[in-house]
C-alpha cells in the first residue's frame, strides 16, 4: 500500500498527536486513552506500532531520537515530517467534507435476514433495542456529566455517537413495529418461505408452491436479474 491509499482512522490519529508534539508510541498510546480516542478510533498497542512503521517507511514520520531514563528500556521518539503534515491535512479535510461510503456488519445482516424466520428476527432485534437504549443512555450521561464550561469540541464525537445511536433506535423500533403489525411489505412471502422449509419439503418444491403463491415476486426478480 502506498502513503497516498492510507487508510487506517489510526495512522491519522498519529500524524495529528505528532502535529502537536514528538512522541513515542507509548505516549502516543497513553494520550489518545486520556483523550478517550479509542471509542471513536480502534486502538491497540500492536497495531499502533504497525502503524508508526508503516508512517516512517512512506517518509511520512521520522525517528526525532533514542532516549534511555535509568534501567527502562529505549524508547525512539518521532516527529512528522513536511510530507507527514501535508497528508494529515488533506486526509483530515477530505474526511470531514466528503461523505464515503461505509459497510457496517448490520446493514450486511438487514439485507441478509430473510435467511432467519420473522419471528426470530423479532427476537433479535428487541436484544439490539435493548443494547442500544443502554448505549444511548450512557452516551446522554456522559454528555451531562461534563462541567457546563467544558469545551463543546472536545465532545463533539460523542454528540455524533449518540445522533448515530439514537437514528438506528427509531429505525430499529420502526422496523420492528411493522415486523410485528404484518405491515412490511414481502414479509407474507417470507413466512410462507420458512413455513414450507418446516415441513423438510425440497428446494424445488419450495420454489414451485411460492411461485404459486407469489407470481409477482419471481417476475420482478427475474427482471432485475436480467438487467445488465
Amino acid at each position: 500500500m502506498s502513503a497516498a491509499r492510507l487508510s487506517n482512522p489510526l495512522a491519522l490519529a498519529v500524524l495529528t498527536l505528532l502535529e502537536e508534539r514528538p512522541m513515542h508510541p507509548y505516549e502516543m498510546s497513553t494520550t489518545l486513552r486520556e483523550r478517550h480516542k479509542e471509542e471513536s478510533i480502534k486502538l491497540n498497542y500492536g497495531s499502533l506500532y504497525s502503524v508508526v512503521a508503516a508512517l516512517q517507511k512512506y517518509g511520512l514520520i521520522t525517528v526525532q531520537e533514542i532516549v534511555r531514563e535509568g534501567n527502562r528500556p529505549e524508547r525512539t521518539i518521532y516527529a512528522v515530517t513536511e510530507a507527514g503534515r501535508t497528508k494529515m491535512i488533506d486526509w483530515l479535510s477530505e474526511l470531514i467534507s466528503t461523505p464515503a461510503r461505509e459497510f457496517t456488519g448490520f446493514e450486511a445482516a438487514l439485507s441478509l435476514m430473510g435467511a432467519l424466520p420473522p419471528d426470530e428476527v423479532i427476537r433479535l432485534l428487541d436484544i439490539r433495542v435493548s443494547s442500544l437504549q443502554a448505549k444511548q443512555q450512557g452516551l446522554e450521561a456522559v454528555i451531562a456529566g461534563m462541567p457546563a464550561d467544558f469545551p463543546r469540541m472536545f465532545m463533539i464525537e460523542t454528540e455524533f455517537q449518540l445522533s448515530l445511536v439514537t437514528a438506528e433506535l427509531g429505525f430499529v423500533r420502526m422496523v420492528l413495529h411493522d415486523l410485528r403489525t404484518d405491515q412490511l411489505s414481502g414479509i407474507k412471502f417470507w413466512r410462507r418461505m420458512h413455513d414450507l422449509r418446516a415441513t423438510e419439503a425440497g428446494p424445488q418444491e419450495v420454489e414451485a408452491a411460492l411461485r404459486a403463491e407469489f407470481p409477482m415476486v419471481f417476475i420482478w426478480k427475474e427482471d432485475i436479474e436480467e438487467q445488465p
